[in-house]
This record gives structure tokens, sequence and C-alpha cells, in this order.
């Protein structure tokens, strides 16, 4: 009987053993993400091809790199975590994304898509350079496919000749089935050993002559045009790879058996194409792949959320673009793989033909919305904050040079909690400001959100960010008008400047200091940039001090620019406080653990601005 521990060996396992772990895995990631929230739907489609892979391959040694990370879970419980496995994505817990720190076997962290055949490419050539023998292998799905990196590192590792696998789980977001009974039949026919075994001593013995090389190549052609109608596959083998599939996803014998002759029979880049079920196992899943690939808690027994959600920005953001569009005929939504994640749903069914899914593909996202709008539409492109990083390239060049009315909602700014330090928030604010042209503005609550949404798509004459958090508003309310900062507060002793999420935390803390007979100014920015920085810098000159807390790293920080600018005016405060995350990757963990961890909840800003006022 098997049982799912850190000394579980897979290589020992029998293929009646192997079916029998992958129950276990399945059944022990759908009770740990039940508690903990996390990606549960394609890791469940991933189990059988995670089990045949540690069955062939030792991954203390050989390297496998996802794409994207988080179809990691069934490998984190294969590699000595399942003692572990309950703190998955929680604070000072195990990462939900492939992490080295943690294990020797996570070969490369993996946060974002499309990215894994080049750095398993990479690591392919540092092997050959260095005369070092092991294995690489780049696990591509979840529509990593639809990122234009996949086919410029596919293109390149099928040409280099380096021997690795490509292993393609391709769960019906990536590649279309083939269709018809005899494409199958033949595939079938193609991964059988006598076949595989036939195709390498031929390939041999016609090389031994010249006459053979030349039977060989005139006989390819043939079967290759054969192939390309019925299969469809001459993609990956035009591009230099031993093709090999589609295959069973979930059947671990097939597995493991095509993994052993990609290993040890084939020297050149091999593809190997398997067809997998997102959610299999779990009907929930099964049936909702899309509800499921990120979920909160949820009872294990019917798939229902344990806490009803509640609306968040990004609902806000939806709700208040499909009332823009009525009343703006030529306002169209752009996205990258997150119409439900970014609140477009929807939009999409009351405007299909003004929505458009790119795939994970920001960099074309931002270039499309630049054609669109130059030819006299209004794209909005609905973007997370640490995916809208791919597209600063078309950001700057197709964009801003010309100036284009293309508007950016930018969700998940800042913190966003327990995926951790791949897709925080923290980056924007800084490489936002180095765009010319650019108007970045921060909502603090879903009644602003709503009105710069509404300004950027009826009055921007140019490129403009409207960067929101995670889910829902704080206890803040207020409206834009189109003023740069609004003074919220007056005090004498230190002006404290915020913008967007953080506001409730420094008005909390004004409130404590208040008690404590410190006053002080609260200066809400709505405006990032452009600001009017010879005002700020007048009223932070009133009382002396500075205190800028801020959800974003140092460099970059509207803080690090304001204390430049009151040098610049020659404003010289008795100190300057910067509060924000710190030049640093910040881990997962809940946004309250993780706002206490940077300095920026109310207590630790509150104790900050005690230290300004003490300084001399």
């Amino acid at each position: 009987m098997v049982k799912l521990d850190d000394s579980l060996d897979c290589k020992a396992l029998s293929d009646e053993e192997a079916v029998e772990l992958c129950g276990l895995l399945r059944g022990k990631m759908i009770e740990t993400v039940a508690e903990t929230g996390g990606h549960l739907a394609s890791g469940l489609g991933a189990v059988e091809l995670t089990v045949a892979v540690h069955r062939v391959f030792d991954l203390s040694k050989d390297r496998l790199v996802f794409d994207v990370g988080h179809q990691c879970y069934s490998h984190k419980l294969l590699t000595g975590r399942t003692g572990v496995f309950h703190t998955l994505r929680n604070f000072g817990g195990i990462s939900g994304y492939p992490k080295p720190s943690e294990s020797q076997t996570d070969a490369f962290i993996a946060g974002h898509a499309s990215n894994a055949v080049s750095v398993a490419l990479g690591m392919a050539c540092s092997r050959t350079l260095r005369e070092e023998d092991y294995h690489v292998l780049a696990l591509l799905g979840d529509g990593a496919m639809t990122g234009g990196l996949a086919y410029e590192g596919l293109s390149n590792a099928g040409q280099s000749g380096e021997h690795m696998i490509v292993i393609l789980n391709d769960n019906g977001m990536s590649i279309s089935p083939n269709v018809g009974g005899l494409g199958r039949r033949l595939a079938h026919q193609r991964l059988k050993p006598q076949y595989l075994n036939f195709k390498k001593g031929y390939r041999k013995v016609m090389d031994a002559t010249a006459v053979g090389r030349a039977l060989y190549r005139f006989n390819h052609k043939v079967k290759t045009a054969i192939k390309d109608a019925l299969l469809h596959c001459s993609m990956f083998e035009d591009m230099g790879f031993t093709y090999m599939g589609p295959v069973d996803g979930h059947n671990v014998k097939l597995l493991t058996r095509l993994l052993r002759y990609a290993k040890d029979e084939v020297s050149t880049p091999v593809l190997l194409h398997v067809r997998t079920v997102k959610g299999k196992g779990y009907p929930p899943a099964e049936a909702a792949p899309d509800k499921f690939h990120g979920v909160g808690p949820f009872e294990p027994a019917t798939g229902a959320p344990k806490t009803p959600s509640k609306p968040g920005y990004s609902t806000v953001f939806g709700e208040t673009m499909c009332r823009l569009a009525l009343e703006e005929s030529g306002l169209c939504a752009i996205t990258a793989a997150m119409q439900a994640g970014t609140g477009l749903d929807r939009f999409a069914r009351m405007y299909p033909e003004r929505f458009f899914d790119v795939g994970i593909a920001e960099g074309h996202g931002v270039a499309m919305a630049a054609g669109m709008a130059k030819q006299g539409a209004k794209p909005v492109f609905a973007v997370y904050s640490s995916f809208l990083q791919r597209g600063y390239d078309m950001l700057l060049h197709d964009v801003a040079i010309s100036g284009l009315p293309v508007i950016f909602g930018v969700d998940r700014a800042g913190l966003v909690g327990e995926d951790g330090e791949t897709h925080h928030g923290i980056f924007d604010v800084g490489y936002l400001a180095t765009v010319p042209g650019m108007t970045v503005l921060a909502p603090a609550c879903f009644h602003e959100l709503e009105d710069m949404l509404t300004w950027a798509v009826k009055h921007a004459a140019g490129p403009v960010a409207v960067r929101y958090p995670r889910g829902g508003e704080g206890t803040y309310r207020g409206g834009y008008d189109g003023a740069e900062w609004v003074t919220l507060r007056q005090g004498k002793d230190l002006t404290m400047v915020t913008y967007g999420a953080t506001v409730d935390a420094v008005l909390t803390a004004a409130e404590m200091l208040e008690r404590e007979k410190i006053s002080a100014t609260v200066v809400k920015l709505n405006n990032l940039t452009p600001t009017d920085w010879s005002g700020l810098c007048g009223l932070v000159g009133q009382n002396g001090r500075l205190l800028a807390a801020e959800e974003c790293v140092l460099t970059g920080s509207v803080g690090q620019r304001l204390a430049a600018q009151l040098a610049m005016h020659g404003v010289l405060p008795r100190s300057v406080t910067l509060c924000n995350t710190g030049d640093r990757f910040i881990t997962q963990g809940s946004v309250r653990e993780l706002r206490k961890l940077c300095g920026l909840d109310a207590d630790s800003i509150a104790e900050a601005a005690r230290r300004a006022v003490a300084r001399p």
C-alpha cells in the first residue's frame, strides 16, 4: 500500500502503485487548498504527468522548469514537503509556486507564463558548455502557449540540437484537439515501442550511405506531407523537435514509458504533447475549471466557497466599463487571459464584438491597444500590475511616443497577498513614472475608481493608468474632480503623503497621533504623475517634516521623487521618512500580515511619525 509521506520513492513504485499515488495526491491537494485557497484545477490535471516525471528523472540534479508554476503542487508533495503542505501560501509557509530556496528540486522560480522553454534551453546550454551530465525538462501548460515568448523559446531550442524535453500539458487552453479517429489512430501507432525502435534503427541504416540519405530525405518528405494532413503537428518538427503525441496525460504507465524513451533513446530536442483534463478527479473543478483555477477556501464536499465573495475593485471596474460602453460606442476592452479576474465577464457578454482576450500576451495587448487608439477606438486594457511589466517596451514605443489615449486598468496594484513575490504589484509606480506623457491615477475607494475611469475614457488626450488594489475598499470615501491632490487633515507637526489603499492606514495613524498631541497634515494624491510638485513642496515646508507611505518599492516611489523635488525647490525639511516595501521582493502571506511586515499598517506608520517628530 502506498503511503504519501516525505520518504516516498517514486522510482520504486509499480504501475499500479503509481496509479494509487495519483489518487492520494489529488486527495491531499483538494483537502489542503480547501483550507488555504490556491490554484487547484491546473494542478489536478498535471498529477499523472508529475508522477511519471518523478519515476523517470532524479530531480535533485535533473532540472524541471515549470510553466506556469501553479501546476507544481503535486511536485511539492513528492519532494519532501508533505509535512508542511498545510502551510501552502501562508505567511512563513511554503510558496504556491516553485521556489529554489525551499528545495533543490525546484529548478527555477515560475510565477508568470511562457518563459520555461527559454529558461530550460539556457540550462541545457550551460550543461553542454560545462560538460556536465543531467537532463533538462520544460513543462508547459495552462495557456503558456498563447504567449509569444513560448514560440521564441521553441524556435531556438528546436534548432539548437540540445537534448532537452519539452512537455506540453494541453488541457484545452493552448492547442486545439486533433480531429478525427484516423489521426488519433496514427498517433497511437507512432508511440508504440516497436515503431520508435524501428524509426531509430532505420535512421541509423539510412545515414550510412549517400544513397540511403537521399532515400531517407525523399521518404521523410512524403511522410511529412501525409502526417501534416492528418496530425497537424508539423510545426514542432519543423522547429527541430522529435514530436511525440498527442497522448493521454492521465495514463501514468504510458507517460512513464514515453519519458524513459525520450530520456534514453533520443538525443535531439523532444516535444511530448499530452492531453489532460483541467480539474481532473474533482467533479466541481472538472465542471468549472476556470472557477477552480484560483480559489479561496471552500467546502470539499460541494466546492462551495466557505465565505461568499464581496464586490471588489475589479467588480466596480467591470460595471463602470459596461456603463461607459453605453455612452461611448468606440469603447473596447482588452484583457490578457484574465476576463474573470479583471471583472470583465459581464462586459464580454454584453459587448462581445468590443471585447478582446489576447491570451497570455501582454506585450501584444499593449501594441494592439495602440493600433486601436491610432485609428479612433477607445481601448481599455485591463491587466494585473505584475503582468503589465511585460508590456513596458510597447508602452513606451507604441503608445507613449505617439501620445495615444490608451487606458490601462492596472488591477492588483500594491500587495496582493498569498501569491507572493511574482504577483505583488509594487513596481508599476516606479516604471509608469518613467513613461513621458503618462497620467497615473490612484483611487482610494470604489467611487473614485468610477470617477477616474470615466474621466480617462471621456477626456484623456494621452495614455492613462488607473491603478487599484485587489479586494474591497476600506473606510475612506471620496470622489475625483480632477484635482491632483487633496488635503484630508490639517496639522502643524508633519505632513503625511499617501494614496490608494494606504489612505485608511494613514488616516488611522493620524487619529492615533492626535490623541498624543501630535498634529499631522494628511495629503491624498489622486495623480501620481503628473503631480503638482511645487504645491506639495510648499505644503511640506510649512511644518518641515515629511512622511510618505505607499505600497511600492523604494526606488521610483512617490516619496523618493518628492524628497528630490524638495531639494530642487530649495525646501530643506527637518526630516524625511519614507514608508514603503523597500528595495526587495516581498514573500507570501495575507495582505494584513504583509503590510505589518513592511511597516505599512497604522501602528507602524504612527510609530514612524513619532520618531520623525522626536528627531532633533
